[in-house]
């Protein structure tokens, strides 16, 4: 299955490199492509995704729930440990080996998440980020079927990551059992973002994109994300100096002028305000 996305997805690139659409967002010049891939996974997640996800969570008592989380969490951090250590962040390596042995005996096989109350927190890490890491770029943004937003960057670190067999479900000793985690790990992490959709404001594709692209480069910078707020200030020195202008330019003057003709007075009991053809309140 993944083999066949794979080349799906490679022979869509090839022709979408030449069919970019130059007034579309620059992080998206695959927009046309990508928003009918969205509209088919948008009618996938109505109508099959997220029913079965309400039904889980209609079904599911919340420590249950909780606990199918923490074992794919558990069960990833395998991944999480071979992705420290490409990006040569050693002491999260042991740091995160110290959570999954803990997490895997102590816990029971991550039904309990016991390493984070002692002080190991959960790190998000995978190859997708350690490609960023050696400076590979994101490439275009790229929606993907059933799987959602990506960039090339993050498709070919998907690709990896499911040949590696460092995932989540390749515990399972067959493909029959390998695809029922699959189902349950989409299931759950469906469940666990329905009450998050009422954030989403606007079109929806802008939305997620957006979201998407924000996340992935905080995690690839670890946190340390840049904002520019030159232009911001720009406009503010620029405001300044043209109140200044005026102020020297004298239009300070006619202010005065007014507070001496008396405009600014208040009237005299049984007295109109003089017509000034402004009205002021205090």
């Amino acid at each position: 299955m993944m083999r066949l996305l794979l080349a799906t997805l490679l022979a869509a690139t090839s022709v979408m490199s030449f069919a970019a659409d130059k007034n579309t967002n620059p992080d998206d010049p695959w927009e046309g492509f990508n928003r009918r891939v969205f509209a088919f996974n948008e009618v996938m997640d109505k109508y099959v995704l997220r029913p079965a996800a309400e039904g889980y969570q209609y079904i599911t008592p919340q420590d249950v729930d909780d606990s199918v989380s923490n074992v794919f969490s558990n069960l990833g951090d395998v991944l999480v440990v071979a992705n420290d250590l490409g990006q040569l962040k050693f002491g999260q390596a042991l740091s995160d080996t110290g959570r999954f042995l803990i997490n895997s005996t102590v816990g029971f096989f991550g039904v309990f998440d016991v390493a984070t109350h002692i002080g190991l927190p959960k790190h998000e890490e995978d190859f997708g980020q350690t490609l960023g890491y050696w400076g590979v770029g994101t490439g275009p943004y790229l929606v993907l079927p059933f799987l959602g937003p990506s960039n090339l960057r993050d498709t070919a670190g998907t690709g990896v990551e499911w040949v590696s067999g460092l995932g989540a479900t390749n515990v399972a000793s067959n493909n029959r059992d390998r695809y029922s985690m699959v189902v349950l790990w989409g299931v759950d992490k469906r469940a666990d973002l329905l009450q998050a959709e009422s954030m989403i404001t606007g079109d929806r594709y802008t939305f997620l994109r957006s979201l998407y692209l924000q996340r992935r480069e905080y995690l690839v910078n670890d946190g340390k994300v840049e904002v520019n707020f030159d232009d911001d200030w720009d406009s503010f020195d620029d405001a300044e100096d043209d109140w200044g202008e005026d102020w020297d330019e004298g239009g300070h003057d006619d202010w005065g002028e007014d507070w001496d003709e008396g405009i600014y007075d208040a009237p005299a009991d049984g007295q109109a305000a003089p017509a000034t053809g402004e009205t002021y309140s205090m």
